[in-house]
């Protein structure tokens, strides 16, 4: 069976490597550890199609090491008793090394992890793993402190119009035999639609090459084969997790169009509109709070409209959430507030209810003393029990909600003030709380 294009055009030296400056321009500390003949235990993290494992097999072909690969995916603690037999074996053999390549290393669990452990402490194995998932999080902190983590970024577009000019033009590996043609903005095209993975890029030129009926690759065909191709995200990863987040902070510091452009991402990558619903309704509360009670309202009424009508009419419900809660007033007031009525519970446990505040629905109960001296405030003017205590004995009365000088939060602000007023004047010669 033919091998894809895409392994087929794999760099054998670092000057055909496409993208990571970063980490491979002349001088950089991986670079100097490949070309000066001494690996080290690395960890490359990055999205799919950045070079991972061709960076790995890179280094084991620069420093002549054994080059072994595993797959997280379908390897257990006995592939990996394999390969430390093997590497023991070549290295009596062949007096060389042997470079352990894991693909998906965040796969392993932590048995399987502990496993590689000593074998790689000891030098048995030199060990590179890659991973699209935050390492800090999916690899085990002693195997993490033996290795030195690689960031690799997606490539950029003309990253990978280098990528699909070098498949083009080479006849042995590529394209080059087949005397295609491609137009510059048709490989502009299908590098942007790749979305930073060369191995994509490459399918797609591969696929548009198998399909034209002649040596031009037309836009109807790159139109054709990009179609239905989705943006790079990752459900319940770092690149899920830092959309979001960019959604979250973009309607936090008021940028509605921001926060649209993030909203289409995840929406466009596959993210679950429920979810992000959930996240506006979050928002609301946390960032706009009683500076706006509106937001939340509709916030709420976005995430019915997405489970009552469904894609794409709920999309356009949160969108106008989105946008409602970017240009509010902002206040997290409620949300610090409830913070530290939290943490005031935590630090003080269990304290009683004053007794002119419980409920006494029984004698009992009223001869107890329960709701005694209880003051009803509808009953007095302006409906508030001036003066009136509502914490527990010897707590006083810390203030946690703090309004801010925006939106509705001013009147409310003013309405505290005034109550506070006429707590003072009735509290004015009364003893203080013991």
């Amino acid at each position: 069976m033919t091998r894809p294009l895409a392994d087929r055009m794999r760099p054998e030296t670092l000057e055909e490597l496409a993208g990571q400056p970063h980490l491979l321009a002349p001088g950089r500390a991986l670079r100097r550890a490949i070309e000066s003949d001494r690996p080290h235990s690395l960890i490359f993290w990055g999205p799919p199609g950045s070079g991972k494992t061709t960076l790995a097999r890179l280094v084991a072909r620069y420093s002549g090491l054994h080059f072994l690969r595993l797959s997280a995916v379908l390897a257990g603690v006995k592939d990996i008793r394999d390969a430390v037999a093997e590497a023991r074996r070549v290295q009596a053999a062949e007096g060389r090394g042997t470079l352990l390549f894991i693909d998906e290393v965040h796969r392993f669990n932590k048995a399987q992890q502990d496993a590689l452990l000593p074998h790689v402490e000891e030098g048995t194995l030199t060990f590179i793993g890659a991973t699209t998932e935050n390492p800090s999080f999916e690899v085990i902190s002693a195997l993490l402190s033996r290795a030195r983590v690689y960031v690799l970024k997606p490539l950029g577009v003309e990253d990978l119009e280098r990528v699909l000019d070098r498949a083009l033009a080479d006849p042995h590996k590529g394209l080059g035999a087949r005397g295609l043609t491609l137009a510059p903005e048709l490989r502009t095209r299908l590098a942007e639609a790749a979305d930073g993975d060369a191995r994509r890029a490459l399918n797609f030129l591969e696929l548009a090459a198998d399909l034209t009926e002649d040596a031009e690759i037309t836009e109807a065909l790159v139109r054709e084969v990009i179609s239905g191709g989705r943006r790079r995200f990752d459900k319940g990863g770092d690149v899920f997790y830092d959309q979001i987040s960019a959604l979250h902070k973009s309607v936090r510091g008021s940028a509605p169009d921001a926060a649209l452009y993030w909203l289409a991402r995840m929406i466009d990558g596959g993210c679950d509109p429920l979810y992000v619903a959930r996240r506006v309704v979050r928002m609301a509360s946390e960032d706009i709070g009683n500076a706006d009670p509106r937001a939340l309202e509709l916030a709420l009424n976005a995430w019915d409209v997405q489970e009552r009508l469904g894609s794409p009419e709920g999309e356009l419900a949160i969108a106008q959430a989105v946008v409602y809660l970017a240009c509010a007033p902002k206040s997290n007031a409620v949300y610090l507030a409830w913070r530290e009525a939290q943490e005031e519970v935590r630090q003080r446990g269990s304290l009683e209810v004053p007794q002119h505040l419980r409920n006494a629905p029984t004698r009992l109960m009223r001869q107890l003393g329960h709701g005694r001296a209880y003051r009803y405030a509808h009953d007095e003017p302006e409906g508030y029990a001036a003066g009136e205590r509502y914490f527990p004995q010897g707590m006083g009365e810390p203030r946690y909600y703090r309004p801010v000088p925006r939106g509705l939060e001013i009147r409310i602000a003013e309405k505290l003030g005034h109550l506070a007023d006429l707590d003072r004047l009735a509290r004015e010669g009364q003893p203080e709380e013991p």
